[in-house]
């Protein structure tokens, strides 16, 4: 059994989820790089971000939110993943909400929190939900591109049982020149597996969670008697 995942992975993490009866080869198929802004003024906004990459180059820019929940103007910060939450904590900061997609986001946003103004802060792929249901609603929202995702759309020579996926841009670098017939296909949330549905009508293997914790339990539940 031979699986490739579309991300670097610590191989001792990878050994420790799955074991030793699998080869497992792991290929970047998106590079990421931080856009440098000056920093501005935060007052009044509520914050989203919807990768880990945002987090990082927000900081990475010198910003300073204000998590004093006692102050007037405080920034409540959204978040979608508990990835996103971690690299949040790294820098000092919680979330006054974490859900796990942005479509659950906005649903969540438009069902409760109508009268915030919102500052997005992401890569310049990002998926247009927020930026398409929220201003239908009237909610004030704007997306700041912090980081530009490049799609490298390698050729992959070797043969492979399974492919593993992580977001729709890396789907689409990956699908550029490489077939997804014949292999199973595991995606890291229903956002990702969106994605893979324009490329293919094989069968998607979707973790419920956009974790790593979770798209190894989804490989282990579907091809462990293999492994």
């Amino acid at each position: 059994m031979k699986i490739l995942f579309t991300k670097n992975i610590d191989q001792t993490i990878i050994s420790k989820e799955l074991g030793e009866g699998i080869l497992v080869d792991c290929v970047e198929v998106i590079k990421t790089k931080p856009i440098m802004i000056s920093p501005f003024e935060l007052k009044n906004y509520s914050l989203i971000f919807t990768s880990v990459n945002g987090v990082a180059s927000f900081f990475k820019n010198r910003f300073k939110p204000n998590e004093n929940f006692t102050a007037k103007n405080y920034n409540k910060i959204y978040c979608v993943g508990e990835k996103t939450k971690r690299e949040l904590r790294k820098h000092g900061f919680g979330t006054f909400k974490v859900l796990k997609n942005a479509e659950t986001l906005s649903r969540f946003i438009i069902g409760k929190c109508q009268y915030e103004q919102f500052l997005h802060f992401c890569g310049n792929l990002a998926i247009n939900v927020l930026d398409k249901d929220l201003p239908l609603q009237n909610i004030k929202y704007k997306k700041v591109t912090i980081y530009n995702t490049e799609e490298i759309n390698p050729i992959i020579t070797e043969k492979y049982h399974a492919v593993v996926f992580f977001s729709p841009s890396g789907v689409r670098s990956f699908a550029r020149r490489n077939s997804l017939e014949g292999m199973k296909l595991f995606s890291i949330g229903e956002t990702t597996s969106s994605e893979l549905r324009n490329y293919t009508q094989e069968e998607i293997f979707t973790s419920e969670e956009n974790t790593l914790t979770s798209i190894f339990a989804l490989i282990r539940k579907e091809i462990g008697s293999r492994i």
